[in-house]
């Protein structure tokens, strides 16, 4: 009888706790999209209570600036790529390079403030040219990234590192990106900027 009215004065005294998902007083971690009807979900999809964030599908374009000799010239094109910037921090690219040297490679992101994320993106390299089973190396991407306020596109710079496979620079190419999202509405016209 004791122990009984001990726990009956425990569970008395314990404060109510409520499930953070049926608790209508706490809904902190909801966000607006969760009940924004259709007609603003293409917006909210990329938009958060802070403001846009890079997770989403982007089309890219990386611009060649400030290279030596030899090297692409500024205003040409290096690249014409789509990236997928997922919530975990991770990232993946498809290059408009050729399959055999290696088109697709993987990334972790980091957000440094409102707006401002970095991207250190790695992938294996061949050269069809010499050997076409053996890596020719690792080539490391690195970006610094701005996304517009509208959460709609990104500027921003890169540097592309090819190693080879005893780990020593080759070549670097640095330039700018261009970036815009992704959506349900983007065209093939989008796309070639027409």
């Amino acid at each position: 009888m004791l122990i009984l009215a001990i726990l009956t004065l425990g569970a008395l005294a314990t404060p109510r706790a409520f499930a953070g998902c049926a608790n209508p007083f706490n809904n902190a971690h909801v966000l607006p999209q969760a009940w924004h009807g259709p007609a603003g979900a293409a917006h909210e999809f990329f938009a958060s209570e802070q403001g846009p964030t890079i997770v989403g599908m982007w089309h890219v374009r990386f611009i060649a600036e400030g290279n030596g000799p030899d090297l692409p010239p500024d205003g040409a094109q290096v690249d014409n790529a789509f990236s997928l910037w997922h919530s975990d921090g991770t990232e993946e690219t498809l290059s408009s390079r050729p399959p055999a040297t290696g088109d697709v490679c993987f990334g972790v992101w980091q957000e440094l403030g409102e707006r401002q994320y970095i991207l250190n993106h790695y992938g294996i390299a061949f050269d069809p040219t010499v050997d076409p089973n053996t890596p020719q190396g690792f080539a490391n991407i690195r970006e610094n990234i701005t996304i517009s306020r509208d959460g709609k596109s990104f500027t921003g710079t890169f540097s592309i590192s090819q190693y080879d496979s005893s780990g020593n620079l080759l070549v670097e190419i640095k330039g700018n990106l261009i970036g815009s999202r992704v959506t349900i509405t983007t065209t093939e016209a989008d796309l070639v900027g027409i």
